[in-house]
Order: C-alpha cells, then sequence, then structure tokens
C-alpha cells in the first residue's frame, strides 16, 4: 500500500477509528511527522491533540543506532541486545538523562503555556507515521499506560508484522493500516514523506488549542 502522504494515511486511520468520535479520545502524536496527521483525527474524532515526547538512545560511538528509547516521564526502553552487545548500563543511565534534557526543552518548544495533557481515565491513541523496530512507540505506550488511561490505541500508517506483535503487549488494541512483508523502511510507503519542521508542529498544536477554546465557548460538550 503506497500514500499519497501522511494526511491521506491519516484520514484512512480517522476512518478505522471512527467508533471512538463523541469519546473525546486524547491523540497524542510522536513528533514530528505524525503532528499533521494527529490534527486530521482529532478533527475528525472530535478529540484533543498533544504530542507525546520520546528519544532514540544511541549506541556508543554509533548515535543512529538505536539500542533503546526514554520517555519524558523518565521511562526507558532497552533492546535485549543491549546487554548482549556488552554496553553498560552506566552509560545508558547516563546518555538517558542527556535524552531527557532535550525532551524537557522540547516540551517547552510545543507547548510553552501547558504541561503534558493528562491521560489518565481516557481513550488515548497514540500516533505515528510508521513503526520499524518499534522502540519509541513501545517507550510512547508504556508512559501513557503508567498514567491509567481507560483505554489505550496504538496506531500508524505501517509497520512490520513483528513489530505490530510486540506493541500489542502494552497497547489495547494496534491499529494499522498496512504491514508489508519484507519491511525495509517507513518512508518508502509515502510518496511525500518531507520532514515536518518544529515550526509546523508548534503550528498545528496552536491550531488545536484554538479550536478546542471555539468549541468550550460554544458550549459543544
Amino acid at each position: 500500500m503506497l500514500f499519497k502522504n501522511r494526511q491521506e494515511a491519516a484520514r484512512h486511520l480517522a476512518r478505522k477509528l471512527a467508533r471512538y468520535r463523541g469519546q473525546n479520545p486524547l491523540i497524542l502524536a510522536l513528533p514530528r511527522g505524525a503532528v499533521p496527521m494527529g490534527q486530521i483525527l482529532a478533527e475528525e474524532l472530535a478529540g484533543e491533540l498533544d504530542v507525546v515526547l520520546v528519544r532514540k538512545i544511541g549506541a556508543p560511538g554509533n548515535p543512529e543506532l538505536a539500542i533503546g528509547s526514554v520517555a519524558e516521564s523518565g521511562e526507558i526502553v532497552v533492546s535485549p541486545w543491549a546487554e548482549e552487545a556488552g554496553i553498560a548500563p552506566s552509560w545508558i543511565e547516563q546518555e538517558a538523562r542527556r535524552q531527557l534534557g532535550i525532551l524537557k526543552e522540547r516540551r517547552r518548544l510545543y507547548t510553552p503555556d501547558r504541561l503534558a495533557t493528562e491521560p489518565e481515565g481516557r481513550v488515548v491513541i497514540v500516533l505515528d507515521d510508521g513503526a520499524a523496530t518499534g522502540s519509541t512507540m513501545l517507550a510512547a505506550l508504556e508512559q501513557v499506560r503508567a498514567r491509567s488511561p481507560r483505554q489505550l490505541i496504538a496506531a500508524m500508517a505501517v509497520a512490520p508484522r513483528e513489530t505490530l506483535t510486540k506493541l500489542a503487549g502494552v497497547a489495547d488494541e494496534v491499529v494499522c493500516l498496512a504491514s508489508p512483508e519484507p519491511f525495509f523502511a517507513v518512508s518508502l510507503f509515502f510518496q511525500d514523506f518531507a520532514q515536518v519542521s518544529d515550526d509546523e508542529a508548534m503550528a498545528i498544536l496552536a491550531v488545536d488549542r484554538a479550536r478546542l477554546a471555539e468549541l468550550v465557548s460554544s458550549g459543544v460538550p
């Protein structure tokens, strides 16, 4: 399955998730790519948009090679093979602290006037454009799960089957539009996979807050 862009994928996901309309779902997008998708889901499902912040923990000397991830709550997910590779736990903790500092800065950047939206008791949809290894999505799901959502859904356009199985161990439901094999990279399934800038993500979040404020002022529940 080839998507024209993230927006097209988001509309397909909105149809798959239509049963949550009217339940005020909280859409937590992984920045930056999923934020434009989150805007569409929040509008289509009459929900609320925020970001869920997670950073990759790279291997020593090879920061692009993910050995785990850390969420803004401090939750750390480490790949099983990290220990087999002899990577010291002390080094992982040190790198996780460094990445956590970056996450705090990002929260101040994306939502300078408020803290992260509280997921407790709500239907929460954690959203990404795609998941390859799933480590980032998994860390995000575990972060949200610790905050006691009523229902936790993982949603994405594409992911390999083994990743979906892994995510199903944490989420109550996994919604994925396509799980082709072999799976090489998320970007290969989009005609347009342009990067989303911080400025674009911030603008989208501000627009959604304005939308919610307008609904509240008009008396829409």
